[in-house]
């Protein structure tokens, strides 16, 4: 399959999910609130592609909400093109993925994160995952949530859940604080073995992401909470805070590439709060 065709379809899908992902949000809203959108360019002097971040705020369930979608290509910078595979061949690069966070009103809703992406150096490869933040422990929504990766993993491979569960465990861990971001979930990258599979899996995640916030959201909305449930939320945001912007890949990478700063940062919460 053309190159050019792969990358068609692979933005094509990221931008369809996004349009899907938002029009679910503002239905859990009752279509009360919408979202302010921002398109943005990587170069403005050049023709380097751009996207369009999506947020709501001060929703009756989303405290905010975060929806990006980016189709980019340039020239990695020289201290950059080591780390990422094929770009030491050649530092043109292509780029496109979509982005997704949540924190939610209720501290009974977990904080919610998805991204799937596909790069083109002189290789290509399809990454991403998602996974769950809780302020308040509920071990039968983290046992439901992982049955559920684990069924959509084993559609495509047996082996894939139990690796990309290890690999998200390992991911998403704060080493300073020697504690784990959440329940985990699933991650992986470098996915390069055949076009239609691994696209076929990357499109699968994306719907399994949507199902899984409409029916986590569904589930809890109704509980009730404290103002004490509410500052556990603050402080495990701050938790949050600290793994984007010490450790998470995707936020280095935007910045090193041009991306647009707002879009890249849109994962930050409103408020957060340390002890």
């Amino acid at each position: 399959m053309d190159n050019e065709i792969k990358k068609n379809l692979a933005s094509n899908w990221f931008k369809l999910l996004q349009n899907a992902i938002c029009d679910d949000i503002i239905k859990l809203e009752n279509n009360k609130i919408n979202f302010k959108s921002t398109t943005w360019k990587r170069n403005k002097s050049k023709d380097e592609g751009g996207g369009e971040y999506r947020i709501l705020k001060d929703g009756k369930i989303f405290e905010k909400v975060g929806v990006n979608f980016s189709k980019v290509h340039g020239k990695f910078p020289k201290k950059f093109q080591k780390n990422i595979p094929g770009a030491s061949k050649d530092p043109r690069f292509w780029a496109s993925g979509i982005s997704i966070v949540m924190h939610m009103q209720n501290p009974h809703i977990p904080a919610m994160h998805f991204n799937t992406r596909y790069i083109c150096t002189t290789q290509n490869w399809f990454g991403g995952g998602m996974d769950v933040t809780p302020t308040i422990k509920d071990s039968q929504e983290k046992i439901k949530f992982h049955k559920t990766l684990k069924t959509m993993c084993d559609r495509h491979n047996r082996k894939y859940y139990k690796e990309y569960k290890k690999w998200c465990d390992e991911y998403f861990y704060l080493p300073h604080r020697k504690e784990a971001r959440g329940i985990g979930g699933i991650f992986f990258d470098y996915k390069k073995n055949d076009f239609e599979n691994d696209f076929k899996f990357v499109r699968d995640v994306g719907v399994t992401f949507q199902m899984l916030f409409n029916s986590i959201i569904k589930k809890k909305i109704k509980k009730k909470w404290t103002f004490k449930d509410k500052e556990m939320q603050y402080i495990k945001r701050g938790r949050y805070a600290e793994f984007n912007l010490l450790y998470d890949r995707g936020t280095k990478f935007g910045l090193q590439t041009g991306g647009n700063v707002e879009g890249i940062l849109m994962s930050l919460p409103p408020i957060a709060k340390w002890k």
